[in-house]
Formats: C-alpha cells, structure tokens, sequence
C-alpha cells in the first residue's frame, strides 16, 4: 500500500527557513505527480507546489512562488519542500500527496489519491 510520511515541521521565526520531507512508499512513483498543500486553521486546504517526480515541471501557488522550492531525491523516494523566509502566513499543517493518473501538474487537492498525515509548520513573528 502507498504510504506518505511527512516530517520536518517546526516552529521557527519569520525569516528562517525549513526543510519539510515526504518520504513515499508502496509503489514506483516516477510516473506521479507530487504535490505539497498546506491548510491554516479556520481556511480551506491551499496548495503549495508540486512536481512530476521525474522533476522535468515545477508549479507554485503566487504566495510562495520565488520563497520556495519542491523537488525529489530518487534514491531515497522522497520529496521535499525547502521553505525559505518563511512568513507568519505561512503557518499552517503541511500536506504531501501524490497524484496517481496526472493531467498536468494539478491544483485541487480532490485530484490526488494519496496522502500523509501532515507535519505542523508554525512561523512566530
């Protein structure tokens, strides 16, 4: 079975940076798409970035676009999220999924089959 395992959140100050890691199992995932979304309390899961795990396209939401950056270690199945000058807005649990039968590099979290159980991100100012 596919398993996500996110870690690598913590509470950090504006400015800093961090380095969230999704380690995936259960399947070959160089034909998936994966993605990074994140959800703050009171607000509806946004998404963040995601990449084909061949890593030939990236995308990012407007809000984190130039901040940060998704990519993949293919040796150790896993997939990251480097997070720099994190912002108080930034709090929130983050999200790994991964997109199973992809159409492009998609937005809506529905699209995606599988998921991990999230890490806490939180961003004091």
């Amino acid at each position: 079975q596919v398993q996500l395992v996110e870690s690598g959140g913590g509470l950090v100050q504006a400015g800093d940076s961090l380095r969230l890691s999704c380690v995936a199992s259960g399947r070959t995932f160089s034909s998936y798409v994966m993605g990074w979304f994140r959800q703050a309390p009171g607000k509806e899961r946004e998404f963040v970035a995601a990449m084909r795990w061949s890593g030939a396209s990236t995308r990012y939401a407007d809000s984190v676009k130039g901040r940060f950056t998704i990519f993949t270690d293919n040796a150790k199945n896993t997939v990251y999220l480097q997070m720099n000058s994190l912002k108080p807005e930034d709090t929130a649990v983050y999200y790994c999924a991964a997109d199973r039968a992809p159409a492009g590099l998609r937005v809506i979290g529905g699209y995606y089959d599988y998921w991990g159980q999230g890490t806490q991100v939180t961003v004091s100012s």
